[in-house]
């Protein structure tokens, strides 16, 4: 059974700056020779652009209801086995969401860094500390980092705050423009759209190297160490698209890729090809097509001058080959994309019908779509609704309960504000990309 030192890096809340330490904690170990791997916890596409950045090296999300428990085992197991450091970002608060990041540090016994934003308390800390501590009997734990302190002074009261159990305050990082990671409405700005990035992620690492966090000697992390058990055998999936060529959307606009999904269609025996509609790219001679999730709405325009990959995606629908869009994948397909100041770019026509961004958030939550050839597990999250007379196909089931997302279907064409997990179902994945499946 290896063992490998690993953290989850929690916090209270979300905004508390969890990805940037726990990327700036990556950065750091690698920066020293570790060799460091990352996951994310819960569904999650942004987050893990940075985890990447900072390791190097693909990052997997984990979470016991999508991914199940069983994935997690096995993709912390084969981490453990090549890893210095395992580094995991948690997802909302500690507590929060059913399963939560809690629940997933206990089952695995990952020790838990709680990051708090400390700016605006004192003597606060320590109770928040205490909290998130003393909840949940049993879990594992790491100790306590204040974030964004405004001074020496401030971050000595923090310590002061906790009283009898200061031996867990692992540091204050002060607030710092130079190592703050931008946003936009769905969460952070991918990495790769920052010229700087690196830099931010640096400045950050240099922040950690000065607490107590920053000791890189093996001696510092063996206090981390945890016992990863082997998963249980799982057999290869039947290689049900064996001949057959996959193009996927690949761009800025088109970013909201797991990478488990890539090894899952290329365990299915489909060769994968990318191209990119924001450059105009012709699509590439394939037997299907998936366009994942992104940013459309931000280059709306530009997908709209896209008359070549446009007219590509046509002809290929019309020749009743299948293409399987996610969320920001199908807001394109439809005839506009309306802005959420109201304006209208005419998009690529292959469904009937609008998407129209809202202000606020329009759907959030863990789903599941049954199809003929198992379920797919996964979920929604999106700020946008469609205005079209398509009636669904089928739809999804919302795992807490509520509405499901609609999966619409013209001819080839399969479209749904839902994210696939494809590991979860590879026999109902393959169906999606294969003529007449998933009808």
């Amino acid at each position: 059974m290896p063992h490998c030192p690993a953290i989850l890096v929690a916090a209270p809340a979300s905004g508390q700056g969890k990805t940037t330490v726990a990327a700036a904690l990556a950065r750091l170990h690698a920066r020293a020779g570790r060799r460091v791997r990352a996951f994310k916890c819960g569904p999650d596409f942004l987050d893990p652009h940075w985890l990447a950045l900072a390791t190097g090296q693909p990052v997997h999300n984990l979470d016991l209801w999508m991914t199940g428990e069983d994935d997690a085992r096995a993709r912390l197991h084969e981490a453990a086995t090549q890893a210095d450091l395992i580094v995991v970002e948690g997802v909302m608060g500690l507590f929060d969401g059913e399963p939560s990041a809690a629940d997933l540090a206990q089952r695995f016994g990952l020790p838990v860094l709680a990051v708090i934003d400390a700016s605006a308390m004192a003597g606060t800390f320590g109770a928040l500390a205490f909290g998130l501590r003393h909840f949940r009997p049993g879990l594992p734990w790491a100790g306590v980092l204040a974030n964004r302190v405004g001074s020496e002074r401030h971050a000595q009261m923090l310590r002061e705050a906790l009283a009898d159990d200061q031996a867990q305050f692992l540091g204050a990082v002060m607030r710092e423009a130079a190592f703050t990671l931008p946003e936009r409405h769905l969460g952070l700005t991918v990495a790769a759209e920052l010229p700087d990035a690196l830099a931010r992620l640096d400045a950050a690492a240099d922040a950690l190297s000065c607490t107590p966090l920053g000791r890189t000697e093996g001696e510092a992390l063996a206090r981390w160490s945890v016992a990863f058990a082997a998963p249980a055998a799982v057999p290869a999936p039947a290689p049900l698209l064996a001949g057959k060529t996959v193009a996927i959307a690949r761009d800025a606009a088109f970013c909201f890729i797991y990478p488990a999904n890539l090894d899952t269609l290329r365990a299915l025996g489909a060769e994968l090809f990318f191209f990119s509609p924001l450059a105009n790219e012709m699509l590439p001679a394939c037997d299907a097509v998936w366009l994942p999730g992104g940013y459309p709405e931000l280059h709306a325009d530009a997908l709209a001058s896209a008359t070549r990959t446009r007219d590509g995606l046509r002809a290929h629908a019309a020749s009743g080959r299948p293409v399987w869009a996610e969320c920001g994948g199908m807001m394109p397909l439809f005839d506009h994309i309306v802005s959420s100041d109201g304006h209208a770019a005419a998009t690529w026509g292959l469904l009937p019908g609008r998407a129209v961004m809202q202000k606020r958030l329009a759907a959030l939550g863990p789903q599941r779509l049954p199809l003929p050839g198992g379920a797919l597990r996964g979920h929604t999250f999106h700020y946008s609704r469609c205005e079209t007379p398509l009636e669904p196909a089928r739809c999804t089931e919302a795992a807490r309960g509520g509405a499901g997302e609609a999966v619409y279907r013209v001819g080839s064409v399969q479209a749904s504000y839902f994210h696939a997990w494809f590991p979860s179902s590879p026999q109902a994945a393959a169906s999606l990309f294969l003529e007449g499946g998933a009808a």
